[in-house]
């Protein structure tokens, strides 16, 4: 009898709890932040002055979306979460581990897209392995890490946020649901809204990333001058992204779901596939804690910058909890636990022809 198939996604918290966490081989002084809940990077300390953020990730290919588009967003993935960490990415290495369908044309083009890609962000490639293997299959064809070195003083991360911050988001919820259903699926969208909204929902495409919206946020000051906490809304949406900052800084919050702006593309996307926006993975989406007082300096750069941001709610004592209103009405702020999109993506593959 075949063992029954696990939830897709990222392990429980209690699974990294108990197998993960505890394991993390030889123990180093110089590390400063170590794997933990809702926190995408670690912090080793290079010298008195110095530390280096590292994140590690696997490398998501979709040929369907074109060898170009599908290196940009492998690229912006990975880089993305090391760019929450308020320091500017700068190398990186790359583990691809291929099918063997993969030509060596096909293999060419991807290849001098990521290079494209990591040139157009500052990154130099250090080191990697490249191979076609049998097993192997798109999306998931490898794991890579990213680098980004800074002033010791200089880096955040979602363990920082403080008890009165305003909390920030960018673009809004289900930016990267939104958009992948709308690269994967362009006909039926074209069916249902039009030539227009299909096209506006496909260019969400090139908002999967947080890279502007992390360095142009702590441009403005970290810590007491600035972003304490940032945390990019991947899988579980904002709903999992603000519990995860909120779990990792051991903090409450109070969340104005009115204020959370969706963009109509979001919208028609989320109720056409059947999945909770505020739920449902999101990169190009970026939670700030800041404090109170360069809240407006924040939202200024990001506007400056042309990224959609609003002021969502605030930071409260732990003891107050997690809470959300809308409308009125309050509601306890929990963990979605398991994405909505993954199920709803190979419904969607079941029921539509791609393309």
């Amino acid at each position: 009898m075949a063992a029954p198939l696990l939830p897709p996604g990222k392990i429980s918290a209690d699974v990294f709890d108990r197998v993960i966490f505890r394991s993390l081989g030889a123990s180093s002084p110089q590390t400063i932040v170590a794997p933990q809940h809702g926190v995408d990077v670690g912090i080793m300390r290079l010298d008195d002055h110095t530390v280096m953020a590292l994140t590690t990730d696997p490398v998501f290919v979709v040929p369907e979306y074109g060898w170009e588009r599908a290196a940009w967003f492998a690229v912006h993935i990975l880089v993305s979460d090391a760019a929450t960490s308020g320091l500017r990415p700068s190398y990186a290495t790359f583990d691809l581990n291929l099918p063997r369908s993969i030509s060596d044309q096909e293999l060419e083009t991807l290849w001098t897209a990521i290079h494209r890609t990591c040139t157009d962000l500052g990154i130099t490639i250090v080191a990697g392995h490249t191979g076609r293997y049998d097993g192997c299959a798109y999306p998931m064809v490898g794991g890579a890490t990213v680098m980004a070195i800074g002033a010791d003083d200089a880096w955040v991360t979602p363990t920082m946020a403080r008890v009165g911050d305003a909390v920030i988001l960018t673009k809004g919820p289900a930016i990267e649901a939104a958009g992948l259903f709308a690269a994967t699926f362009p006909r039926r969208l074209e069916q249902r809204y039009g030539v227009d909204q299909a096209r506006a929902a496909e260019a969400l495409f090139y908002q999967m990333s947080v890279v502007r919206d992390a360095l142009t946020a702590v441009s403005v000051g970290v810590r007491d001058d600035g972003v304490t906490a940032m945390h990019d809304a991947t899988e579980c949406g904002v709903w999992g992204g603000l519990v995860e900052v909120a779990q990792a800084s051991r903090v409450g919050l109070r969340i104005d779901r009115d204020a959370i702006i969706v963009p109509e593309p979001v919208r028609l996307v989320c109720e056409e596939f059947g999945i909770d926006p505020f739920t449902s993975i999101s990169e190009g989406t970026l939670i700030i804690t800041v404090r109170p007082h360069r809240a407006d300096a924040v939202i200024a750069a990001l506007h400056d910058a042309g990224i959609a941001c609003t002021v969502i709610g605030e930071v409260v004592s732990a003891e107050r909890g997690l809470r959300y209103s809308t409308k009125g009405q309050e509601f306890p702020l929990t963990h979605p636990r398991v994405d909505p999109f993954w199920t709803a993506f190979a419904r969607a593959f079941e029921e539509t022809s791609p393309g």
